[in-house]
């Protein structure tokens, strides 16, 4: 007590300091997000194999400062790879043609890379001056000897894997400007640093290429390829400096050849590597899945007396064959709508992914453009061609349609979305691009996807029922009557019947042709085929005219692609985006929080949506992603009827099992889930072994009778409760209860979560303690991250506790008791 005789308080010790921090920690570590390991783990698997050269002195340019990475070199399929480079400090105010960096794929068995015949480069009227061709004019290099000689302009030749060498500088037999992947300038900053993302091909893509392709010279090895970087300056090889475009040389010039950086690319063996002896079992549908068991089809294939073959196809056929199979059906569909047909199925959930607008946009006073937000709204105006630029090439002899000529040009000058992107509020803009979004010609639920998000948008959907926005913009009358605030089509419509009409003179004949909003804004062959064309910033419109040897003497042709200003966008599928390292914009969820489609932004959607028609199958709403959500998510089901032999059944369980199991173990390698797929939450992977299961068991055990309810998937060793697991009999929301009908059963149906038969495994039943109910890395930081919170408070507490008790005491003396 004080000389007051009041209780002396004590000051917080170290000890009670210690707990107050310890549990303030504690706190904090619950309340800190987990951090986005699937999006991140396979930015670093990427990383693991990068390689940064330097270059060497030149005769006139000193390149021996410049360090460029390719962000990856192994484990390549048809991709993009990233590539960042560092050195000297570019004048924006220079010539268009200097300090830049060249890039060429190459192939060669030399270990020490590749000769100049051997490099994709050039090509029919490539680009300006001969820096972008095959071509050396005698005279401009001192060093060039090998193709000096001859009458015309030397040029070197592309010698191909197989096949006859080229035999002109126009030779487009192997690739021309349209489909080319080499990168003829790509500029400096003024800060000495550079980036862009280069599409390799593998030997499906390139076959004079042969990338990836198994070698019986090397043992069946797959052919590697080379990445070529040729480095540039401010002096062509004679010391020329050219004050208006600076440089004119190719790249394949001796002088300019000799400063190349050979980068080693190793790809993943291309073509069928399951022996054609074994059993075929077919599998249909969804591109949602292409890639995902592109990657799985080896694995699936080792110590298998079956193999698998996929045919990608529209999902409403996929599951018109399983739904009511014939003898020539393929066993197994992949679709994202439920199968509903007269025969019993199985629903199994393997995959889970979504679609993106993907981008590729460069700005010519700017540099690339990275970051973009649509609205629904601007999305309704791009798919149903409101835009005039759309649909056809505006100029003096061909003005706006009367139909939209209240209409903003294009996207670039629209109110709307200057709003949502204030880097293009600017007074104006060179050039109308990017023209028509891609989308994929044939029928998808992932389309219909893209419909019902619009129509979920009160903004969106006004402006389809004909509503103008804020700033006068209709939708194309043309698409009006067509339901698409209603219904949800299959399909993107390409509606508009306006026909611009091109003349050229030829020798004193007038030649003409048409074209329209199919030729101004094409269709791609699919989503994949979308991710390409937008990586190589062209999506392939045709809307110029050219004289040719046909019968009519004249034909469509695409506009020069010119580096710098690249503009493509299309709505591709994630795993496609992400292969070709694309740029996402973001989209509006039910929130109107932008997103992109990150995995954690996927989970949070399939978390919050609700049955289909089917009960226990999911389905896309974009109503319902809301928190973080990104509400073009979808889940892939493989769906399989019952009614098949058994080893046909076994087979596609094992696939099934797969699937859920090392299946989705996220990585670059073959047999991993690549990126832009979310890993599935635990309760989606025990649907699909309670699926794979059922499967297994057939109709015959079927009727042996139900289970109890929350039999765990597996076998009665497997797990039971947590989240999902007793899903498949509980019905969860909207399912069927103990004893109903199945998530996945036809009318009157068992239950799906019977506890399989004494060796329903079969073939390939073996499951990683991932695929049997075992934790992600992300689940088990989760529980980690409790557990550890429990000890830091229990810790707290008892650090807490003696401080505490000595405050009771002394109060207690100060009101008079004793302690």
């Amino acid at each position: 007590m004080n000389s007051r005789g009041r209780a002396v308080l004590p000051h917080p010790s170290r000890r009670t300091r210690a707990g107050l921090g310890a549990l303030l920690a504690a706190l904090l570590l619950a309340l800190v997000p987990l951090p986005s390991g699937a999006d991140r783990a396979q930015a670093a698997q990427a990383e693991d194999s990068a390689l940064t050269l330097s270059g060497t002195k030149g005769p006139y340019d000193d390149f021996s400062d410049l360090r460029v990475t390719v962000h990856q070199t192994k484990n390549l399929r048809a991709q993009g790879v990233a590539l960042t480079w560092t050195g000297r400090e570019s004048d924006p105010n220079g010539p268009k043609y200097q300090n830049s960096v060249q890039i060429m794929q190459c192939w060669g068995d030399d270990p020490a890379g590749p000769d100049r015949e051997q490099c994709e480069f050039g090509g029919n009227n490539a680009g300006s001056h001969w820096l972008s061709k095959r071509s050396l004019p005698a005279g401009t290099d001192p060093l060039e000897t090998e193709y000096a000689g001859g009458d015309g302009t030397p040029f070197v030749p592309f010698r191909p894997v197989e096949g006859e060498p080229t035999d002109s500088s126009t030779d487009s037999t192997y690739f021309s400007t349209n489909d080319t992947n080499a990168q003829p300038w790509l500029r400096t900053g003024a800060d000495g640093s550079g980036e862009a993302v280069f599409e390799v091909k593998s030997a499906i893509e390139a076959p004079y290429l042969g990338c990836g392709a198994l070698d019986a010279a090397s043992g069946q090895q797959p052919r590697r390829c080379w990445l070529v970087v040729v480095p540039r300056g401010t002096h062509d090889p004679d010391g020329t400096v050219n004050p208006s475009d600076g440089l004119i040389t190719s790249p394949l010039s001796q002088s300019n050849w000799n400063q190349r950086l050979v980068f080693p690319l190793d790809f993943g063996p291309v073509g069928n590597t399951c022996p054609a002896d074994k059993a075929e079992r077919r599998v249909i549908g969804s591109e949602l899945l292409t890639e995902a068991i592109t990657s799985w089809q080896a694995s699936l294939c080792a110590g298998a007396d079956a193999r698998f073959t996929f045919s990608q196809a529209a999902e409403d056929y996929a599951r018109r064959l399983v739904g009511n199979p014939t003898a020539t059906s393929p066993g197994l569909g992949i679709t994202v709508a439920p199968a509903e047909g007269a025969t019993p199925v199985v629903h199994a959930p393997v995959a889970v992914s979504g679609l993106a607008v993907g981008f590729f946009w460069e700005d010519e006073d700017a540099g690339q453009v990275r970051d973009l937000k649509l609205s629904p709204r601007l999305l309704a105006k791009l798919l149903t061609g409101s835009y005039p630029y759309d649909v056809r090439h505006i100029s003096f002899q061909n003005p706006v349609p009367d139909h939209l000529k209240d209409n903003a040009r294009s996207i670039v000058v629209d109110p709307e979305f200057r709003q949502l992107n204030p880097f293009f509020e600017r007074p104006a803009q060179p050039q109308l691009y990017p023209g028509g979004i891609l989308v994929q010609a044939g029928n998808s639920d992932a389309n219909a996807m893209v419909w019902r998000y619009l129509q979920s948008d009160p903004e969106a959907l006004e402006f389809l029922r004909g509503k103008p926005d804020p700033w006068g913009m209709k939708v194309n009358p043309f698409y009006q009557g067509l339901g698409l605030d209603t219904d949800s089509p299959l399909d993107f419509p390409k509606a508009d019947t306006t026909e611009t009409e091109l003349a050229l003179n030829d020798n004193g004949t007038v030649r003409k042709i048409p074209y329209g909003q199919l030729e101004k804004s094409p269709y791609s062959n699919d989503m994949h085929d979308a991710a390409r064309r937008v990586r190589r910033g062209s999506t392939g419109a045709t809307f110029q005219a050219a004289l040719d040897s046909s019968p009519q003497g004249i034909k469509l042709v695409a506009e020069e692609n010119i580096p710098g200003s690249r503009r493509a966008y299309g709505i591709v599928d994630a795993a496609s985006a992400a292969r070709y390292r694309l740029d996402l914009a973001a989209l509006p969820n039910a929130d109107g929080e932008y997103v992109e489609p990150t995995a954690d932004a996927m989970l949070k959607a399939v978390a919050r949506m609700p049955d289909s028609t089917v009960a226990g199958v999911k389905t896309p709403d974009p109503r319902t992603a809301k928190n973080g959500a990104y509400p073009l998510t979808a889940v892939a089901y493989a769906v399989a009827p019952l009614d098949q032999p058994t080893a046909a059944r076994e087979d596609y369980a094992r696939l099934i099992r797969y699937a859920a199991g090392a299946g989705q173990t996220q990585g670059l390698a073959p047999g991993e889930l690549p990126p832009g797929y979310a890993p599935m939450p635990k309760d989606l992977r025990d649907r699909a072994l309670i699926a794979a299961d059922r499967l297994v068991r057939g109709p015959a055990g079927d009727a042996a009778g139900t289970p109890p309810a929350g039999a765990a998937p597996g076998g009665a060793g497997g797990p039971a409760g947590g989240p999902g697991a007793g899903d498949g009999a509980a019905g969860g929301p909207g399912g069927a209860g103990a004893g109903g009908a199945s998530a996945d059963a036809g009318p009157g149906a068992p239950d799906a979560a019977a506890t399989p038969s004494p060796g329903a495994g079969g073939p390939g039943a073996e499951r990683s303690g991932l695929a049997s109910g075992g934790l992600t890395p992300r689940e088990a930081l989760g529980i980690v991250r409790w557990v550890l919170l429990g000890v830091l408070i229990a810790g707290a507490a008892a650090a807490l506790a003696g401080p505490v008790l000595l405050r009771l005491s002394a109060r207690r003396a100060t009101a008079g008791g004793s302690p």
